[in-house]
C-alpha cells in the first residue's frame, strides 16, 4: 500500500480504477444505464465537479496559503516557490479553469438550458436558469481573469518571461489583485450553482 501511495501517478491511477469499479457496480446493480443524454449529462457534471474542485481548490490555496505566507519565507528559499511550486500549481489552476467552464457549458447544453441560462432567463423567467446563468457568467469572468490577466502577469512575476524589476513587481501585484477578485467571486458563484440544483 505504501508503494501505491508514495507515487502520485499510481495513486491517481488507482483512484480512477476504483471510480470505474464503483461505477460498474452501480451500473450492474441498476441493470445497466441507458447511454443517452441523461448519462452524458451525468458524465459532464462529474467532470465539471472534478475539474471545478481542482480550480477553486488551487485558487483558495494561492489566496489562503501561498500569498499570505510568502513574506514569512526567507529570501533564499523563495526561488523554490517561484521556480517550482507556483508554475506547477498555475498549470493545473489555468487548465482547471478552462475545463470547468467547458464542461459546464457542455452540461448546460445537454440539459437544454444553455441559451436560457446565458441570457439569465430574461425571456422565459425560469428562476433556476437565472441562478445557474449568474453562476456561469461569474465562472466565465473568473476564467477570463485566470487566462488573460493572472497567468500573463504571473509569467512576468515568476521570471518565466523576462522583464525589468518594476514591471515584475507591478505584475505580481496585478496577479494578486485579480486572484483576490476571483476569490471574492468564488462564493457567490458556488452559491448560485448549488442553489440552481437544490432550491428550485
Amino acid at each position: 500500500m505504501s508503494n501505491l501511495l508514495s507515487s502520485l501517478s499510481k495513486t491517481v491511477h488507482a483512484s480512477v480504477i476504483l471510480a470505474i469499479v464503483l461505477f460498474l457496480g452501480l451500473f450492474y446493480q441498476n441493470n445497466g444505464f441507458v447511454f443517452d443524454v441523461t448519462f452524458y449529462s451525468w458524465l459532464a457534471r462529474y467532470t465539471h465537479v472534478v475539474v471545478g474542485i481542482m480550480w477553486i481548490g488551487l485558487l483558495w490555496y494561492f489566496n489562503f496559503v501561498q500569498i499570505p505566507n510568502m513574506a514569512k519565507i526567507p529570501d533564499e528559499q523563495k526561488p523554490a516557490i517561484g521556480k517550482v511550486i507556483a508554475p506547477a500549481a498555475l498549470f493545473y489552476f489555468r487548465w482547471g479553469a478552462a475545463l470547468t467552464v467547458l464542461s459546464g457549458l457542455i452540461l448546460a447544453y445537454l440539459n437544454g438550458y444553455l441559451h436560457d441560462a446565458m441570457t439569465l432567463s430574461l425571456g422565459s423567467g425560469i428562476p433556476k436558469h437565472t441562478a445557474i446563468g449568474i453562476g456561469m457568467w461569474l465562472a466565465i469572468i473568473m476564467a477570463i481573469n485566470v487566462w488573460f490577466v493572472i497567468w500573463p502577469n504571473q509569467k512576468r512575476a515568476l521570471g518565466i518571461v523576462e522583464c525589468d524589476a518594476d514591471l515584475k513587481a507591478k505584475s505580481a501585484k496585478t496577479a494578486m489583485l485579480f486572484s483576490r477578485t476571483n476569490t471574492l467571486l468564488s462564493l457567490p458563484m458556488l452559491l448560485t450553482m448549488v442553489a440552481a440544483q437544490n432550491l428550485y
